[in-house]
């Protein structure tokens, strides 16, 4: 993990007017409304995840696509990751700003509205959320294979969702902490 965070540093993914605080271990707002995580909370969750080079990962919320590209140096080239923000103007800002580190593997997508995750491109090995429902959404659990991990904030305690087989229901749930995260709108 320490590789991915010094090939992609913060500053770059942050408005110009909040880059020399980059190094403060604070969210820092990126515009829209959203922010980019403080660098603990995101070293946390990537710990959660355990991604593994080659896996396929969905990044949900992925905002200034930071997140987007630790995961991708993380997965290498033979992995895949999906970033899906709801934000259009983000969703562009960070494209032009991943497409600099010349990273293959990933893709930066709009939501579709009313359509949670990314179904069509199912199933992943990780899926990383960074905005809070106020309860688990059974359709990302769903969007899990078998053996697939999601970390995801749910009404303030981030969660480790681990498939453990293939139906529904089948899932062991661990609580990691307490955590503040803008809202999952999937609308």
């Amino acid at each position: 993990m320490a590789e991915a965070f010094s090939r992609v540093p913060r500053e770059r993914f942050l408005p110009g007017d909040q880059r020399e605080l980059a190094g403060i271990n604070v969210p820092l707002p990126i515009g829209q409304g959203q922010t980019n995580s403080q660098p603990s909370t995101v070293v946390d969750m990537l710990e959660l995840l355990d991604a593994q080079p080659g896996d396929r990962v969905l990044d949900l919320g992925s905002g200034s696509g930071w997140t987007t590209a630790l995961l991708g140096v993380i997965v290498g080239d033979e992995g895949r990751v999906f970033g899906v923000e709801r934000q259009l103007d983000l969703v562009e800002v960070s494209r032009r700003v991943v497409a600099t580190f010349e990273l293959g593997n990933l893709d930066i997508v709009a939501a579709e509205t009313g359509v949670l995750g990314l179904p069509e491109e199912a199933p992943f090995d990780r899926i990383l959320v960074s905005a809070q429902p106020d309860s688990l959404p059974q359709e990302l659990v769903e969007q899990l294979g078998p053996g697939g991990v999601m970390v995801i904030p749910v009404a303030g305690t981030m969660l480790r969702v681990e498939r453990t087989g293939p139906g529904a229901d089948d899932v062991s749930i661990s609580r990691h902490g307490r955590y503040s995260f803008v809202p999952l709108i999937s609308d």
